[in-house]
């Protein structure tokens, strides 16, 4: 219990100068409370928003850095993130954003970005999971445009190999030991039938499971039917991700794929026995992934409303 409830405290590591944890402290000191408060509401009124929370921070910081641009919608002269393959009929949690940014703009006009405000719910949401905290450097402005190209190009697929997950993340300066920590978020969250369905009925996996997996996802039909990407605590943040792996109960492809190198297979046998040394180790690849190629200074713009540029 003391595992799961313990906060890790991570020594933010300043990958770009000009991001500080203390950025708003004068310009907007509410900033954190608003964040944790509507997050904590979300939260409390349906669990798997935490995790659809901490992927749009994962889905924003893939493509072109963690800048906000997965937020802006789609015009007639503009073509965003969103409807990407990996983010299309997926991606959530975009109210809760524009909730939290009418709350922030209310308090401090003008001031707080789209991307912070998106990089502090991703560490909010796994807090209120019973999962480890960790430093947010603030100061990321928002993006002026967004890459389709890249939102499908760049985010790993749940049908990645190992060799895919370990590129896709290198590309981005993460190692393999911070892939395998960061692919823990998978511990909260559901996925749909459709990006499971191959590996239920095609695979090697416990039978037991993927017969109760096949009861709720038919070979064909049902592809919007959701499974817990965790078999076990779906709503809490802890290594029971890891002891699925271990038990050949992987939902996604990309998920059990972790055991088919020796280091891999090692550090997930590892986190199986351990929510701590996951944690500290999430925790530290969160801060990292998170400072991944921020706008700061004069670039971008602080958006008043995240889904459009101003």
């Amino acid at each position: 219990v003391l595992a799961k409830l313990a906060i890790v405290f991570v020594i933010f590591r300043l990958g770009n100068a000009q991001l500080s944890p203390a950025f708003y402290a004068s310009t907007c000191p509410n900033l954190p409370s608003i964040v944790k408060s509507a997050v904590a509401a979300a939260v409390a009124q349906e669990a798997r928003m935490g995790a659809s929370l901490l992927r749009l921070h994962f889905h924003d910081c893939f493509v072109n850095g963690c800048d906000g641009s997965v937020l802006l919608d789609d015009t007639a002269t503009f073509t965003g993130e969103k409807t990407a393959f990996p983010n299309a009929n997926s991606l959530r949690g975009f109210d809760v954003i524009d909730t939290i940014k009418s709350q922030v703009e209310a308090a401090c006009p003008g001031i707080v970005s789209c991307a912070d405000i998106v990089a502090i719910a991703a560490r909010d949401s796994v807090v209120a999971l019973n999962g480890p905290s960790w430093t947010v450097g603030l100061g990321r402005r928002d993006s002026l445009t967004a890459s389709l190209a890249a939102a499908n190009s760049d985010l790993p697929s749940p049908a990645s190999s190992l060799a895919q997950l370990i590129s896709a993340f290198s590309a981005k300066g993460l190692t393999t030991a911070e892939m395998v920590a960061l692919s823990g978020s998978h511990t909260i969250g559901q996925a749909r039938c459709v990006v499971f369905r191959t590996r239920i009925y095609n695979e090697t996996m416990d039978p037991f499971y993927a017969a109760r997996l096949q009861a709720n996802c038919p070979k064909t039909g049902g592809d919007n039917n959701l499974a817990p990407l965790d078999a076990v605590t779906p709503t809490t943040f802890d290594s029971n991700y890891y002891r699925d792996i271990v038990l050949q109960k992987g939902l996604l492809h990309s998920d059990q794929q972790l055991l088919s190198s020796l280091s891999t297979a090692a550090q997930v046998t590892i986190y199986s026995v351990s929510d701590l040394l996951f944690f500290n180790d999430f925790a530290n690849g969160m801060v990292k992934m998170s400072n991944l190629s921020p706008l700061t200074g004069s670039q971008g713009q602080i958006r008043t409303n995240c889904r459009k540029v101003n």
